[in-house]
Order: structure tokens, then sequence, then C-alpha cells
């Protein structure tokens, strides 16, 4: 396949009207449209869409993906979930922008990376199943998300070394799987995920615990509870739970993580790059163990061998005869190895003059089989 291409979009507010889907399918005849949804794979020819745009007016999630090694990920929610002040914080480079389009907040994921174009069986779809529930996690205020965003722009160098992280969210060193999943898709240094948090006070939970949330609701003033069923009823509120879970967290400072001090993105950098020669120091080690393991493992079976080949060394000799009778090439090889394993043998209970003496009669024998000799010539059965 020379070209790989693949489209996703995803409407998650609010389904498609209509109308919406007969405008999409004017930009493109081949897509696969839903109520909630655009898929297009293109292995020639580009898509007519603008993303932006798209994500402007129509969908509330996108990610796209090129063999020549291009990844990316829109996400977008309204502006009373989502404060643009906050994504600006996070979102500092190319590799990680936002902006605001009417009610709404998108931002624009991406990472470029030719060196990995090559490593193509991917298929797209799927991804942005795996990836859509860290927009619900977003609304409700687990900002790991715009971190990870932000170290992405570290990782591409497109932020100052000097400059100082912005605030680090709880639950950063415990990364669920659709941030797992973001991660990957970025391509974000796992080294420099970890260095991020190692620096953190506590390991605690972006998601606040059951029992927590249940003394938090018994001790809401009952107005506000009243207030929180009817929207739940009515439905006046899609975002109810974010809302809620947001107040929560907001509530609750003391449970999120904090750095024992502000880390630039230098500094980081440094410390990805203090664990990464930490890994690459203990992978060596684990390979060299396993290199001496396989080896004494290889050993102690030779020995074995070796062992069983004493037992009866005359019906060894006499196999080598009944192999190279045969004058097939593949029968030499294997009187080949036979020899080859007398002649260990005969190293090892240090006894190979009987051994040198019996090759040189078996090559005196042989001496009009070319074949055979070139054989014995390659293993070093050269008397």
């Amino acid at each position: 396949m020379s070209e790989y291409q693949y489209y996703e979009f995803t409407a998650v507010d609010r389904p498609l009207t209509v109308r919406e889907r007969a405008e999409l399918r004017s930009l493109s005849t081949r897509a696969d449209i839903t109520a909630t949804s655009l898929v297009n794979t293109y292995e020639w020819g580009n898509f007519k869409g603008d993303p932006r745009k798209l994500m402007e007016r129509y969908f509330d999630a996108h990610l796209y993906l090129a063999n020549w090694g291009t990844h990316q990920l829109m996400l977008r929610l309204p502006k009373h979930v989502l404060d643009p002040a906050t994504v600006a914080q996070y979102c500092q480079g190319d590799s990680a922008s936002a902006w605001t389009a009417g009610k709404h907040v998108i931002i624009d994921l991406h990472d470029e990376d030719e060196d990995g174009a090559d490593e193509w069986d991917l298929d797209g779809h799927g991804l942005l199943t795996s990836i859509i529930p860290v927009r619900a996690g977003l609304a409700a205020g687990d900002l790991r998300l715009l971190y990870l965003a932000w170290l992405r722009c570290v990782q591409s160098e497109e932020i100052a070394d000097d400059e100082r992280e912005p605030p680090v969210p709880a639950g950063l060193g415990a990364l669920d799987a659709p941030l797992t999943a973001v991660a990957e898709f970025l391509r974000i240094d796992t080294d420099l995920i970890a260095a991020a948090a190692a620096g953190l006070a506590q390991a605690a939970s972006s998601e606040p615990t059951a029992a927590q949330l249940r003394t938090w609701v018994v001790g809401l003033p009952a107005w506000d509870k009243d207030a929180i069923l009817a929207d739940l009823i009515t439905g006046g509120d899609s975002y109810l739970r974010s809302r809620l879970l947001r107040r929560y967290r907001d509530g609750h400072p003391a449970d999120a993580s904090t750095p024992t001090a502000i880390r630039t993105a230098g500094q980081l950098l440094a410390a990805a790059a203090d664990l990464r020669a930490v890994g690459e120091r203990r992978d060596a080690e684990q390979r060299e163990r396993d290199r001496v393991r396989r080896e004494r493992s290889a050993a102690a079976a030779r020995q074995r061998h070796l062992d069983t080949l004493a037992v009866d060394q005359p019906a060894a000799w006499q196999r080598v005869n009944a192999l190279i009778a045969t004058k097939k090439p593949r029968e030499y090889d294997t009187a080949v190895q036979l020899l080859v394993d007398l002649r260990d043998l005969g190293e090892r209970d240090e006894n190979t003059s009987s051994f040198r003496n019996r090759l040189a009669e078996l090559r005196a024998a042989h001496a009009r089989k070319p074949s055979l000799l070139e054989r014995l010539n390659l293993a070093g059965l050269d008397t």
C-alpha cells in the first residue's frame, strides 16, 4: 500500500440532522456517514473537507492518521464545561493547540513522526473508540489529558527548557486505559510521563471513590440537591455528572497531587533521559543474564548429549559409515555432525588420538568423495 489515510469524526453531545448528513455527503461520496459519525479511508486522493471546520460545526471528536507518520486528535467541549483559559495553560505549541468557536473550545493534538512511517500494518478503526472516554473525564475536571498535551509539546521541543510546568493533575502516575491510548497514539515518551509522575507528592487517583462522593452528597444543602434532581429529571443539563464531579474536585483541593517543587521542561527532559538510561542499563543487564542462562543451559544439554554418545561409541561410528554409504548430501550432513560430536567427546575425555586415527582412516577410505571431504573441512574435521 503506497498511501493510507484514515479520518474519523464522532458527534457525542447531539446527533447529526438529516440536513447535516447531506452536507457531509457532499464532501465525500465514499464516506460511511451515520447520525453520529463520519469515517473515511483513503489509499489515494484526499478528503475534501476541512477537519477544523467540521469540528466547529458538527463533531465533538476527530482522529486522523496517515502512513507518513501523522497522528492527530481533536476534541470539542462547551466553554462552560472546559474553560479556554485552563486549556491555554497546557496547550502551548504546535503539537498541542486550541481555539474557540462559538460556545465551544476545540483542542488539537498531533504528532509527526516520519521515522515511524514504515511501521504500517495499522488500521485506524477502533482507535477513537478507545480514546474518546477522555473527553468525559476532561469535562468532569480531570486535566491529565491536558498535562499529557503539554508533555507532547515538551517532547517536541516546542517548550523552552526554562519554562515552568503548568499545574500537575492528580493520578498522573496511574493513567487509565483511555489516557494510555492517547499517550500511545500521540507517541508520548513513557519515560517523560514517568519523570513527571515521579515528582508528585502523592499518587492519588484522579477519580473520587463512591464513598467520597456519598459523603459529599450527604453534606449538600437540600435546595442544592433539589436543583440537581430537577436537572436530572428534566434533562436540562447534559453535563450534569461532569459538572458535579468538577464541583467535587474544586471543593477538595487536598485530593489533588502536587509536585514537591515546580519543575521546568528542561528538568523533566533530563529526568526522562536519566530514567531511560536506567531502563536501558537494566535491559542490558537482563539480556546478559538471559545470554548466560541460555549458554549454561546449552552447555548442560551438550554434556548430556555427549554422555549419551559415550555409552556406545562403536555404534556411533557404524552409523557414520552407514550415513556416508547412502551418498546423499543430507545424510552427509548428519554424518559430519555426528563426527563433530565424537571429536568433542574425545576432547572432553582427553582421548583425541583415537578419534584422529579413526577420522584419518575415514578420509582415506572416502578420498574420492569431494562433496563429503568439503563438508569435513568446513567442519574443521581435517585430521
